[in-house]
């Protein structure tokens, strides 16, 4: 494999202090300022996001990540008001004071610099950026990466500590823009930036990576990959084998749709089924 940056990253055992994790998404309630925010108190969503976080964790998952997926349809970055960071930063500090498990971030859409500054207000260990190289046109328009503003920031910020975490070939959009390049050269080029982990998905949420494209995008990096989406207790264990952990959301939840709250059986269940790929 051609080397293309000095960065020898360990994210996850760093992270976690294990080779291979399990990460539930905690999908926000609508916050003040979005579309579909009707005017619930400020409680009511903080208490939602704290009963999905507590089921999550107290069912075996190793981390979560934290995300204003409620907030759809999803302003473009420089859109994003900082309304939306003050109230995440109250999510992650609460969540991270009461489970004690490894948080990320992510802040919709593509706006690694608010999450840089909520992580380092809530005291999470990384956020995830679904365009950090190159550019593609997504379900909010054209989407560049961000990577070079975002790196200054974090540098401002004195918070190198805070793990990057990208999407390969993201989700929800139209690649036709790099299609003169291969999956592997793009993924290539999210290590170059400095990039700490990759990310691979399906089309939209909910929808599985194919293994195919786990593979491809495996043998392109050194750094840690997960699989993003479609995850679930059937495919677990041979994602396991090929990466070194998932971000699982939809399949937890009651009746395996995102917006409804974490189901704890459902949460069983898939560790159950991934107990065989951790080597615990």
């Amino acid at each position: 494999m051609q080397t293309i940056s000095d960065n020898n990253s360990s994210a996850i055992r760093e992270i976690f202090g294990r080779d291979k994790a399990l990460i539930g998404m905690i999908h926000c309630l609508p916050f003040p300022g979005a579309p579909r925010y009707r005017g619930s108190a400020m409680d009511t969503i903080y208490d939602a996001c704290m009963r999905d976080a507590e089921a999550l964790v107290n069912g075996g998952l190793h981390g979560l990540m934290i995300e204003n997926h409620g907030d759809v349809p999803f302003s473009k970055p420089d859109d994003i008001g900082p309304e939306t960071s003050a109230f995440m930063s109250v999510v992650t500090d609460r969540i991270a004071r009461a489970t004690g498990v490894p948080l990320g971030v992510n802040v919709l859409a593509n706006a690694p610099i608010p999450a840089f500054a909520i992580a380092m207000a809530g005291g999470a260990k990384f956020i995830r950026v679904n365009q950090w190289a190159n550019a593609y046109v997504a379900n909010e328009g054209f989407m560049e990466g961000r990577a070079a503003e975002a790196m200054r920031y974090r540098s401002l910020l004195r918070a190198e500590h805070i793990k990057v975490f990208t999407d390969s070939h993201v989700k929800h959009g139209a690649h036709a823009i790099t299609a003169d390049r291969t999956i592997q050269e793009l993924t290539r080029d999210l290590a170059f930036f400095d990039a700490d982990a990759i990310i691979a998905t399906g089309q939209r949420t909910g929808n599985a990576a194919t293994v195919e494209e786990i593979e491809e995008i495996g043998a392109a990096t050194h750094l840690p990959l997960l699989v993003g989406s479609g995850v679930d207790k059937t495919n677990i264990v041979e994602i396991l084998k090929r990466t070194s952990g998932v971000i699982v959301a939809s399949s937890l939840k009651q009746g395996g749709v995102w917006w409804n709250p974490v189901d704890p059986a459902r949460v069983k269940s898939f560790i159950e089924a991934a107990q065989p790929a951790l080597g615990d």
